[in-house]
């Protein structure tokens, strides 16, 4: 029985073409562009941040109103997660730390409904604290003081 000798085919790399390489397709003048536009929107982001804590605080009152529910319960979550997403962004990075804290706690649906409500509120008037006093990243000792103890509370929570 005899082999045939084994033959290469080379496919072009098409994607490589139509982007370019490794980071050709970034164009410097679009990303001056964004960045510009978003320094532009820059004087919003404390409204923009105020109108999510109000949502979150809404979302406290519901689960205060109509008490621990599957609903209630998933709906501060979401309302923790945007913050957790758009704290940075709206350039309070501390924000991001305590609303992933909270949101590390009540983020598996079996264990959430038995979050203590007073860590819950911690977080939420931290995030408060947080916009009122101008405290925006973890430099400011109180602010990372804060955020430490939250951090510790949800880690024993947890267990």
């Amino acid at each position: 029985m005899s082999q045939s000798p084994a033959q290469t085919i080379n496919v072009p790399n098409s994607l490589k073409l139509k982007v370019g390489g490794r980071f050709a397709g970034i164009d410097p003048a679009a990303i001056a562009k964004a960045e510009a536009a978003l320094k532009s929107l820059s004087s919003n982001f404390s409204e923009w941040l105020q109108d999510e804590i109000t949502k979150l605080d809404a979302a406290r009152a519901r689960v205060r109103g109509e008490g621990w529910t599957t609903e209630t319960a998933e709906h501060l979550y979401l309302r923790a997660h945007d913050l957790k997403g758009l704290g940075s962004t709206y350039e309070f990075p501390l924000i991001t730390r305590i609303a992933g804290s909270l949101c590390k706690m009540i983020d598996k649906p079996e264990t959430r409904l038995s979050a203590p409500m007073a860590i819950i509120d911690a977080h939420i008037d931290a995030i408060r604290a947080c916009v009122r006093d101008n405290i925006k990243d973890d430099t400011n000792p109180v602010g990372a003081a804060l955020a430490a103890e939250l951090e510790r509370n949800v880690k024993a929570f947890l267990g």
